[in-house]
C-alpha cells in the first residue's frame, strides 16, 4: 500500500512539473519584456485575446472589451472615458473607412478608431468610437514608455523609453500597430522625433549643437537636413517645411524658426519668454504661446508667409492644443484659474503645476473662441489636457488627462 501511494505521489509531482515547464517555455500568450541590450524586440503571442467582457452603460449602449481593465465608461452622450488606467502620451485617431454616398455628399466614417498604448504594459490597443469596443492589437510588452509619436495611418508608434543600468540611454523603437508588423530601432539617444505620413524627422543633440535628419518611415534613406549650434530644440513638420523652436522656459527668451527643405532657418517668432509653437498641417500658421513679464500666459497666431500676428482670446500653452487637418479649427485645453505660484510653462512640463481645464474651440477664419466642453462640470473631475488628437473628419476629439494619465474621447 505504501509503495502504491509513493508511485501515485511521484506521478502527481511529475505532472505538476510538466505543467510548470509548459507555461514557462511553451505558452505563446505570455508577455515578453523588452531586451535592455537593444538587440531587438521579440514577438509575443498571436495578437488575439479570448478574454472578453461586456457591460451596459447607463445610456443602454453595449460596450465590450478584450481588456477588462480598460472598459470604456460613458460620462455623457458625447464624453467617454476610454481608459481609466494610465496611457502613454501620444495617440492617433483615424477614420476607417472614409466614404461618400455621392459626389455631392460629405464624407462619412464607418468607424472612428483611436490607437493608443497602455503605459503599464506597453501593449497597443484600439478603441472603436461608434461601437464602443476596445481591442488589443499588439501584445508586445514594452515597459517604461515615456512618449509615442504615431504615423498618421497608425502603422507604427515610434516610442521612446530609457534603458541601461543607470537609465541614461534613450531608445526609440518603431512599435508596430498590429501583431503582424515588424518593428525596428532608430539610433540611440535621439533628442527629438516627428512623424508625417511619409517621413521621419529626427534630432540628435550634444554639447556642440544639434543635427536634424530625415528618413523614410521604415528608417531607411536617411539624409541630413541641417546642423545648428543650438543644443536645445523642438522639431516638427510644417507642411513641406519644418518647425524648430528653442526649448521653452519662463526665464529665457525663445525663438521659433521655419526651416526650409534645404536647411535654411527663418525666424518667425521671438524673442518671447516661455515660447512654445504649434504648426498647422500645411505650415501656413503657427500657434505661439508665451508668458508676459508678470507670468501671464498669452497666445497668438502667426502667418508664416505674411508675418501677420493675431492675438487669441484664450490663455494656454500651445502643447495643450491640436489643429484640425483642414486648418479651420484649433482645439485647446484652457486652464480655468492657473496658480500664480509657478512659472509657466516650466512648472507644467516638470509636473509640479496642474491645471483644471475646459476645452475651447478656436475658429481660425472667424477669429473667435467657443467653449466646447466644460469638463469640471460634465465629468465632475479636473482635467489637465495634453496629447490632443482629432480625426481627419473632425468628429472625434481625444485627449489625455495629465492628472491621472486617463484617455478620453469627445464627439464633436
Amino acid at each position: 500500500m505504501n509503495r502504491k501511494i509513493l508511485i501515485i505521489g511521484a506521478v502527481i509531482i511529475l505532472v505538476g512539473i510538466g505543467v510548470v515547464v509548459y507555461f514557462l517555455f511553451f505558452n505563446s500568450s505570455a508577455g515578453i519584456t523588452v531586451s535592455q541590450t537593444g538587440a531587438g524586440f521579440p514577438v509575443a503571442g498571436d495578437g488575439t485575446s479570448s478574454d472578453t467582457s461586456g457591460t451596459t452603460s447607463g445610456s443602454g449602449k453595449k460596450i465590450t472589451t478584450s481588456n477588462p481593465k480598460g472598459t470604456p465608461k460613458i460620462i455623457s452622450a458625447r464624453l467617454v472615458k476610454i481608459s481609466s488606467g494610465p496611457v502613454v502620451p501620444g495617440e492617433v485617431v483615424v477614420d476607417v473607412p472614409a466614404v461618400k454616398m455621392s459626389s455631392s455628399s460629405p464624407a462619412v466614417a464607418d468607424e472612428v478608431i483611436v490607437n493608443y498604448i497602455e503605459r503599464q504594459s506597453g501593449n497597443v490597443f484600439i478603441y472603436k468610437a461608434h461601437a464602443g469596443v476596445i481591442t488589443r492589437t499588439n501584445n508586445q510588452t514594452v515597459p517604461g514608455i515615456e512618449s509615442a509619436s504615431w504615423a498618421p495611418d497608425s502603422s507604427f508608434a515610434f516610442v521612446r523609453y530609457l534603458s541601461g543600468t543607470d537609465f541614461s540611454t534613450i531608445n526609440t523603437y518603431a512599435l508596430p500597430g498590429t501583431q503582424s508588423g515588424s518593428g525596428f530601432f532608430l539610433p540611440q539617444n535621439l533628442s527629438g522625433i516627428a512623424v508625417s505620413s511619409t517621413s521621419l524627422l529626427v534630432l540628435a543633440s550634444g554639447v556642440n549643437g544639434s543635427i536634424a535628419s530625415t528618413a523614410h518611415l521604415d528608417g531607411t534613406h536617411s539624409s541630413q537636413l541641417f546642423t545648428s549650434p543650438l543644443t536645445a530644440l523642438h522639431i516638427s513638420f510644417a507642411g513641406k517645411q519644418y518647425l524648430a523652436y528653442t526649448k521653452p522656459s519662463a526665464s529665457l527668451s525663445g525663438y521659433a524658426f521655419i526651416v526650409s527643405s534645404a536647411g535654411h532657418f527663418s525666424t518667425v517668432a521671438g524673442p518671447l519668454n516661455g515660447l512654445v509653437a504649434l504648426a498647422s498641417p500645411s505650415g501656413k500658421w503657427l500657434m505661439v504661446s508665451s508668458v508676459s513679464d508678470n507670468n501671464t500666459m498669452q497666445t497668438k497666431l502667426i502667418n508664416t508667409t505674411t508675418g501677420e500676428n493675431i492675438p487669441l482670446p484664450i490663455a494656454t500653452i500651445a502643447d495643450k492644443c491640436v489643429w484640425t487637418i483642414d486648418e479651420s479649427t484649433i482645439y485647446c485645453g484652457v486652464p480655468v484659474s492657473p496658480s500664480s505660484d509657478y512659472s509657466y510653462p516650466d512648472g507644467w512640463y516638470q509636473g509640479v503645476a496642474h491645471f483644471s481645464d475646459r476645452i475651447w474651440k478656436i475658429d481660425v477664419a472667424g477669429r473667435y473662441a467657443q467653449l466646447v466642453l466644460d469638463f469640471p462640470s460634465d465629468a465632475k473631475d479636473t482635467l489637465d489636457a495634453e496629447s490632443l488628437s482629432v480625426n481627419p473628419l473632425n468628429t472625434e476629439l481625444v485627449f489625455v488627462n495629465k492628472n491621472d494619465g486617463s484617455l478620453w474621447g469627445y464627439s464633436l
